[in-house]
């Protein structure tokens, strides 16, 4: 009968006893997203909505931390370096995959260290410039830029950003040859785009659309196939350039040796908020589209685009060394 008792007491205590890396006792503390860009910028707006959403889901709070340089690789480091315990998460853009090729010694490999959680949003950039450029449309703007070869500067949130390879991509479809600035985020390279100290942006269109609206900017094309629904007035380039198109995203990763149900749980907690109504509402209000896939679905996704980049950097001749 005593020996019975002990058996059951030692039971009850195992089963007391947490599992390290349980998705049911994760999270028990703060969770950190590093975004690695500047405040203000599209990669953190998407983050803050998330995070905000996913304090409510979780009973704990989700915090945000900008750690900025080097064209996001800094945050990127830091994370891909921090413990895979699903503490420390990274919200960025499609810039992680375009470092290995433009960064020589570059300390992390997105591909292998780093988990593809979820795509949370997509949307396309938005051809912006200075409001005092003697041109009114893409067409004239194309003819300005070739009557002024490597005068127009163009800002981006930095080497290898997708403002930046928009930019690159525009500039190379459209037989034109600007000179790259880089800042340290979109949103800086928008108040010198203002203040008149460049010429061109293309920031990602949630990161803009504010000061479009309110005439500080002017928009002269959407880099998505169709015209935007938040800026039906401003045409898509490939009504002038057939064919050219290119859109950004916005997704979370964490380091490889996450727990396989932590990063489950983090996917299946951010897809519920992703695909609502309430978000995917907040994302119209920026431009962006929802997306929500799997683990399984963005990994692939992610493969894909780094050999597409690869191609795009080498043949455009593209380094930050």
């Amino acid at each position: 009968m005593i020996k019975r008792s002990w058996h059951c007491i030692a039971a009850l205590l195992l089963a007391l006893v947490p599992v390290p890396g349980s998705a049911q006792q994760w999270p028990s503390k703060a969770v950190r997203i590093v975004v690695p860009f500047a405040a203000g910028g599209a990669t953190d707006v998407v983050a803050r909505l998330l995070a905000q959403k996913l304090t409510e889901a979780w009973g704990q709070t989700v915090v945000v931390e900008n750690k900025l340089g080097a064209g996001g690789n800094i945050g990127a480091d830091m994370v891909a370096k921090s413990a895979p315990d699903g503490y420390t998460l990274l919200l960025t853009s499609g810039a992680v995959l375009t470092a290995p090729y433009l960064y020589k010694g570059l300390a992390f490999d997105p591909l292998k260290d780093f988990i593809a959680v979820t795509n949370v949003a997509t949307g396309p950039q938005v051809i912006a410039i200075s409001t005092s450029l003697p041109v009114k449309d893409l067409p004239e703007f194309i003819a300005y830029a070739k009557a002024n070869p490597k005068q127009i500067n163009y800002g981006s949130a930095g080497i290898g950003s997708q403002t930046h390879l928009a930019a690159e991509n525009f500039a190379h479809s459209a037989g034109i040859d600007i000179t790259h600035v880089p800042y340290k985020g979109e949103s800086a390279a928008l108040t010198d785009l203002m203040g008149g100290q460049i010429q061109m942006v293309t920031p990602n269109l949630g990161g803009a659309i504010g000061q479009i609206q309110q005439g500080k900017l002017r928009a002269i094309a959407v880099t998505s196939r169709e015209r935007s629904p938040h800026l039906p007035e401003v045409p898509a380039a490939a009504e002038v350039i057939p064919g050219f198109e290119n859109a950004g995203w916005f997704g979370v990763l964490a380091p490889v040796g996450t727990p396989r149900e932590v990063i489950d749980r983090i996917y299946r907690d951010s897809t519920k908020i992703i695909t609502s109504e309430e978000f995917r509402g907040k994302l119209a209000q920026q431009g962006m589209v929802p997306v929500g896939n799997s683990p399984q679905e963005f990994s692939a996704a992610t493969r894909a685009e780094s050999t597409r980049w690869a191609k795009v950097i080498r043949e455009r001749g593209l380094t930050a060394n």
